[in-house]
C-alpha cells in the first residue's frame, strides 16, 4: 500500500521541495576567473579541469591543491620531492595524470592520481596510495644516452650539475619530459584516448639537434596493474616495455620543451604552451599547434645526425598546422601567446589559460575562461559571464 504525505506535513518538516526534486544533470558552471591561492612551494607547472563535476586541479610543482568550481579548497596533496608538471584529468578512471621528474635518479614518472580522495588539507603523498606512478623507460633511455660516444652520460653529474643543459649528451637534448593530454593517436579525429607525453628539451644553443618537441603517445588502459606508490627511498621501474609511437615536431629550440600540453575536442589540435626559445634562426614562438587530422610522416629530422655520416636520423614527423602567425624563414607556424603554466580546453572553444605570480614570497596562480579565435595575433579572448 502506498502511503501518500501531505505536502505540507513536508514543509513543516523542513523538508524542501525542491529536495525531493530528481538530482540535476546540469553540469556546475563555469566561472570567469578562478584563484588557486598561494603556497609555499614551486610554481604552478599546470592544471587539470574536471567539468562535469566542478572541479579544478593545480599543480604546484611539490603540491597538488583541489578546488571546486566556487573556489573553495577543498584539499591538497604534499610531500615528494620530484617536479610535478603538467595535468590532465582522465574522464574514464577519474583520475589526473601527471609528469613527475627525478633527474637526480634519471627516473621519469607518470602520476596517477585518485583526486577524488583528496578531502582535507595536507594529505601526505608518502602515507597513501593515493599517488601511484608509472615509469618511462623510453624518457629514461633518451635522457641517458650517451650522444658524443665517449662511453660515459654527462648529465646531472659532478661536471654538470646546476648548468646540464651545457652537456653533449642527452639525446634530441631531452631534459625528462613537462606537457601531458589524452586525445586521439596522431592523425585520427576518434579511436581510443592515449596519453601523450612531451619531452622537455634543453635550451643549448649551440646544439641543433635539439629543434623539435618530441610526444610519446601511450594507451593507459592497463596502467593499472604497472602503477606502483611512490617510494623516494628506491625509486621503481614498473612501467611499460612499449609505447604507441613517438612523433617529432619541428618548432626550433625552446627552453625546456613542452610545457603545457593539451588536446582541443572542439577544435580538433593538440595545442603546445613552451617557454620562448633563443635560437635567433627560428621566431621562437610560446604556443604551437598541430592538427589532429595530420598523419604523421617518416621523414628527416634535421640535425640530428644519423647512423653514417652526412645522413639525418628519420623519424615520425608532425606538421605545424597551417595557423598562427607565419615565419617564412623557418617555416615555423605559431603564437606569441602566454600558455606555459596552465592551458585547459573545456570543450566548445573554451579554455582557461593560467598566469603565475610570486605574492609575498608565496606563489600564486589565476585562471581566466577565454574563447578560442584562431587569430594569429590574438588567438584568445576573455569571456565576459559565466557559463554553464
Amino acid at each position: 500500500m502506498m502511503i501518500r504525505t501531505p505536502l505540507l506535513t513536508l514543509l513543516a518538516a523542513g523538508i524542501s521541495f525542491t529536495a525531493l526534486a530528481a538530482p540535476s544533470t546540469t553540469p556546475p558552471v563555469l566561472p570567469v576567473a578562478h584563484h588557486g591561492g598561494q603556497w609555499e612551494s614551486g610554481h604552478v607547472q599546470g592544471i587539470a579541469v574536471d567539468r562535469a563535476n566542478g572541479y579544478i586541479y593545480y599543480s604546484f610543482t611539490n603540491l597538488l591543491a583541489r578546488y571546486d568550481f566556487k573556489g573553495n579548497l577543498v584539499g591538497t596533496l604534499v610531500g615528494w620531492t620530484g617536479h610535478l608538471g603538467d595535468l590532465d584529468f582522465n574522464p574514464a578512471d577519474g583520475k589526473v595524470y601527471g609528469s613527475l621528474e627525478y633527474k637526480k635518479d634519471n627516473a621519469f614518472y607518470i602520476a596517477m592520481i585518485d583526486v577524488s580522495r583528496i578531502d582535507r588539507v595536507g594529505i601526505r603523498a608518502s602515507e597513501s596510495d593515493i599517488l601511484r606512478t608509472v615509469y618511462l623507460p623510453e624518457v629514461v633511455a633518451d635522457y641517458t644516452a650517451d650522444v658524443n660516444g665517449d662511453g660515459r652520460f654527462e648529465g646531472d653529474d659532478g661536471r654538470y650539475r646546476g648548468r646540464e643543459a651545457e652537456s653533449p649528451d642527452h639525446r634530441y637534448g631531452c631534459s625528462g619530459i613537462d606537457g601531458v593530454s589524452f586525445g586521439p593517436r596522431f592523425g585520427r579525429m576518434d579511436g581510443p584516448r592515449l596519453l601523450t607525453v612531451a619531452y622537455g628539451i634543453y635550451g643549448n644553443t649551440a646544439r641543433s639537434d635539439n629543434d623539435h618537441q618530441v610526444l610519446l603517445q601511450y594507451d593507459t588502459a592497463q596502467w593499472d596493474a604497472l602503477a606502483r606508490p611512490l617510494t623516494e627511498a628506491a625509486p621503481h621501474h614498473s612501467g611499460p616495455a612499449t609505447l604507441d609511437g613517438k612523433y617529432f615536431v619541428r618548432t626550433g629550440n625552446t627552453r625546456y620543451g613542452v610545457q603545457n600540453l593539451a588536446y582541443d575536442d572542439h577544435g580538433q589540435r593538440w595545442l603546445m604552451g613552451v617557454y620562448a626559445g633563443n635560437k635567433p634562426q627560428f621566431p621562437n614562438y610560446l604556443m604551437f599547434a598541430v592538427d589532429a587530422r595530420s598523419a604523421p610522416v617518416r621523414a628527416d629530422l634535421r640535425g640530428v645526425a644519423g647512423q653514417r655520416a652526412g645522413q639525418w636520423q628519420k623519424g615520425l614527423l608532425l606538421p605545424l598546422a597551417d595557423m598562427g602567425l607565419h615565419d617564412t624563414a623557418s617555416g615555423v607556424r605559431g603564437w606569441n601567446q602566454k600558455s606555459d603554466v596552465g592551458l585547459q580546453p573545456l570543450g566548445d572553444g573554451l579554455f582557461y589559460l593560467a598566469t603565475d605570480a610570486r605574492i609575498d614570497g608565496k606563489q600564486s596562480a589565476d585562471l581566466r575562461l577565454m574563447r578560442w579565435t584562431g587569430d594569429a595575433h590574438q588567438p584568445f579572448l576573455p569571456v565576459d559571464a559565466d557559463l554553464r
